[in-house]
């Protein structure tokens, strides 16, 4: 049997709130407030990541990071990087791929399906993917990119490191941040401070709610700002 190739980054923190209630109850936004809050006002991406494919959620999870480099002709172990890096996944993982340098797809389907299997919670691409609908299938991996295009990996990328700081739109990511992923955009907290902050940001969630309730009985924004010191 094949050995599987052993995970080498350190494990994240686990001691916060199961991710799928997190994805419920907060969102990118709230999550960039309270990073500022404290003093780290450049955590989020720069504009070009959306939302191309999977469900439309709020996407959190734990950054597995690597890098996909341009390659001159196919490998002789083709998708040997890829292959090793999807089998090392494992729960609550948030794939962070920078493909930026080169225009091919650096994921697509058969990727996220045996990313699903694995127990990660989805894919965060600087650059492009393929294969929208069947990914769209799986209704289980949301996926981040530039856009889509058919145009495969193979001896065009391929990814060569992982579990290292990666640079994506703008931003460096280290293996075990916690990436927040909506329509919004992309909210980025560095591992040292998850468990400081997302106290923090389900209480300003939470806050956000109440205030909501109240513009929308009648109440002035004036009174709302004043009472919750949030907009």
């Amino acid at each position: 049997m094949k050995e599987k190739p052993m995970r080498v980054n350190p494990d994240p923190v686990r001691s916060i709130p199961d991710l799928d209630t997190l994805a419920r109850e907060t969102y990118s936004a709230v999550f960039s407030d309270v990073c500022d809050a404290v003093g780290m006002r450049s955590q989020t991406l720069e504009p070009g990541a959306r939302h191309v494919a999977g469900p439309e959620c709020v996407l959190i999870g734990f950054a597995r990071t690597a890098i996909s480099m341009p390659v001159n002709g196919i490998p002789e172990r083709p998708y040997g990087g890829e292959i090793d890096f999807v089998d090392s996944l494992s729960k609550d993982d948030l794939v962070v791929v920078d493909c930026s340098r080169k225009s091919a797809a650096a994921w697509g389907e058969l990727f996220s399906t045996a990313s699903v299997g694995r127990g990660a919670r989805g894919a965060l691409i600087d650059g492009l993917v393929r294969d929208i609908a069947k990914i769209n299938e799986l209704d289980r991996f949301p996926v981040f990119a530039r856009g889509a295009r058919p145009t495969d990996a193979l001896g065009r990328v391929a990814i060569q490191e992982w579990d290292i700081p990666v640079c994506v739109y703008g931003l460096t990511i280290f293996p075990g941040d916690l990436v927040v992923c909506d329509q919004d955009g992309v909210a980025i907290v560095p591992k040292r401070h998850i468990a400081e902050l997302v106290p923090l940001a389900l209480d300003k969630a939470r806050i956000e709610s109440n205030a909501r309730e109240l513009l929308l009985s009648g109440g002035y924004l004036g009174d709302v700002w004043e009472k919750y010191r949030v907009l």
